[in-house]
């Protein structure tokens, strides 16, 4: 499945590059702007965007054994574009309400470690695909 590693590479490299884009726009940038409390917060969503970005590069070059590739790289992508992203907005903004968004995506990361999990078990056809 050539395509679902191209794009799963495409989709870990922009997650990776933007994480480190962030990253260093939080540490670089906002540091004295931020009160002490907004920047953790900031810093919290840039860690799990730079964390989700190198397990998303593993799906992707292990693609071709998944039988849920495409789907755990989504739920990676959303989880990581809510998650951070709410963080990143909260800290931006103080909007204290944003975070009441942060638990979907920590759902959707739960989810996409939970594909992750059944990959390793049997489909139920009986076989558990490619052996590692």
């Amino acid at each position: 499945m050539v395509v679902v590693k191209r794009g799963g590479l495409a989709i870990a490299g922009a997650l990776g590059f933007s994480a480190v884009a962030l990253g260093a726009f939080g540490a670089h940038g906002l540091r004295g702007r931020l009160t002490p409390a907004l920047l953790e917060i900031y810093r919290t969503g840039a860690l799990y965007h730079l964390l989700h970005a190198v397990a998303a590069l593993a799906v992707a070059l292990g693609g071709e054994r998944l039988r849920r590739g495409r789907l755990i790289l989504g739920l990676f992508a959303a989880g990581v574009a809510v998650f951070s992203g709410s963080l990143y907005a909260l800290a931006l903004t103080g909007v204290s309400a944003l975070g009441a968004v942060t638990p979907i995506g920590g759902l959707l990361l739960l989810a996409a470690w939970a594909m992750v999990i059944a990959e390793a078990f049997p489909s139920r056809g009986g076989s558990a695909g490619t052996p590692p």
